[in-house]
């Protein structure tokens, strides 16, 4: 039995299943606290628990799911290339929404982090909290953080962003969708790509394009502000 339920088959089974289940629930209710990842996570985390399966047994069992987050991301590709005509025109600004936001974004964590009296390795950790899980993992790496905090903090941001994205973007009134796809992509990686293909094929493709981006520019950012730091 035990051989079962530590099988790749079963793990992956219950991952699926739980996000479905997240999926059916916020079909439901359609509210930003039923989002299917955070769901998914709730239920996936209380299935482990159950089932007394420890984290590693079930990295190793489902990594293949993992395996297919670079395609995916280089999938959305394709969509940019579809709307590539409504950005045309918009790469100096693009890129301006890039650079300001890792730098404010790094100096932020640090900021706060040493408001606070955090340890150094705290805020090493916290620096590539909004760029997507591989790129984060390595800039952390890099810097002596710690990659547990690492991957914690940027699972927390992805989802947190997702939730709380499309409504601040309608509250603060950003109607451009080429803006919101930017803001999605660029604060919470790939869950909020998630949440922006649902606004809109345009707003997925340039929200898979700022991973990109916002990986590219928070490797820059982070030593230069480390360098100024430490």
């Amino acid at each position: 039995m035990r051989q079962l339920i530590t099988s790749e088959p079963f793990l992956i089974f219950i991952t699926i299943a739980c996000y479905y289940i997240g999926c059916k629930i916020n079909n439901r209710f359609h509210k930003a606290i039923t989002n299917p990842m955070l769901i998914a996570i709730v239920l996936l985390i209380a299935t482990l628990s159950i089932l007394d399966i420890d984290y590693e047994t079930y990295e190793q069992g489902s990594h293949i799911i993992s395996l297919l987050l670079g395609p995916t991301v280089v999938a959305l590709g394709y969509l940019l290339h579809k709307q590539i005509k409504y950005i045309r025109g918009n790469e100096k600004a693009i890129l301006t929404a890039i650079g300001v936001g890792s730098v404010v974004g790094v100096l932020s964590v640090v900021g706060i982090c040493m408001l606070f009296g955090c340890p150094e390795e705290i805020w090493l950790s916290m620096e590539p909290k909004s760029v997507t899980m591989p790129i984060a993992l390595g800039i952390s790496g890099r810097s002596g953080g710690l990659l547990a905090l690492t991957a914690v903090v940027v699972f927390v941001c992805g989802v947190f962003g997702s939730i709380i994205g499309p409504w601040l973007l309608r509250k603060v009134g950003v109607k451009s969708r080429v803006a919101q796809g930017l803001a999605m992509g660029a604060a919470a990686h790939g869950v909020g790509t998630g949440e922006a293909m649902k606004m809109g094929q345009l707003e997925g493709a340039v929200a898979g394009m700022a991973i990109g981006l916002m990986g590219v520019a928070t490797a820059i950012v982070v030593p230069i502000v480390e360098l100024f730091i430490k």
